[in-house]
């Protein structure tokens, strides 16, 4: 186990994935007669976990319908990434860090397990991570503390000890009600929005020198 964690979300933390995601649901939408313009995957895509996407914009299939949908879905998104993914930049400056400082590490997702495990071997930082927690796989996903909770417990490290990277409101929301120093970058928001929704810090990316104060200050 560990004395101190850093806890990342996927999409759009440790990639800029959701342009992809959005080209993904707007050819998917199409073949549903959904339109998903930038407002709507803002509104009602972007950090939430697919059965709540699949509810509020495809009310019209079946509700059994929407796990095949949602699979669906995220196949075309897998399709899309192939050789267009890239780390944030500073990503792997913090995880070698990590490695070293033997601080514990954390993927912590809305998003299927799958297209964690694929997008993490695609960056080419699978490796450094000691668990994955995927909403699908806990009771509740983000908004709910759940996900953040489930990822400090599996790591052995308390809320005061850990630091969560965030870039969407259901992400940032949950790890701040976990009581978790709480990282927004502003890849999907700006900096008010994500101190809005309970961010602890804004930065743009992971070279931020704000970032590095904070991780002295909060994991010392």
């Amino acid at each position: 186990m560990f004395s101190r964690a850093l806890l990342f979300d996927m999409d759009g933390t440790l990639t800029n994935s959701d342009p992809f995601h959005h080209e993904a649901f707007v050819e998917f939408g199409k073949a549903y007669g959904v339109d998903i313009d930038e407002p709507t995957f803002l509104k009602y895509i972007s950090g939430q976990a697919n059965a709540l996407i699949f509810k509020n914009l495809f009310s019209h299939v079946a509700t059994e319908d929407h796990p095949r949908l949602a699979d669906e879905k995220e196949a075309l998104f897998r399709r899309l990434i192939v050789g267009r993914l890239k780390p944030i930049d500073g990503l792997v400056d913090v995880l070698n860090w990590a490695k070293e400082q033997r601080v514990g590490l954390a993927v912590v997702s809305n998003a299927p397990r799958l297209n964690v495990t694929d997008m993490l071997s695609q960056l080419g930082v699978a490796e450094y991570f000691h668990t994955i927690v995927a909403g699908s796989e806990v009771a509740h996903g983000k908004p709910d503390p759940l996900p953040y909770l489930t990822g400090l417990e599996r790591l052995g490290v308390p809320a005061g000890r850990a630091m969560a990277f965030e870039d969407a409101p259901p992400g940032i929301r949950a790890a701040h009600a976990a009581n978790i120093f709480t990282v927004g970058l502003t890849t999907t928001l700006d900096e008010a929005a994500v101190k809005t929704n309970g961010a602890d810090l804004a930065v743009p990316n992971y070279q931020a020198p704000a970032l590095w104060e904070a991780i002295g200050r909060v994991l010392g």
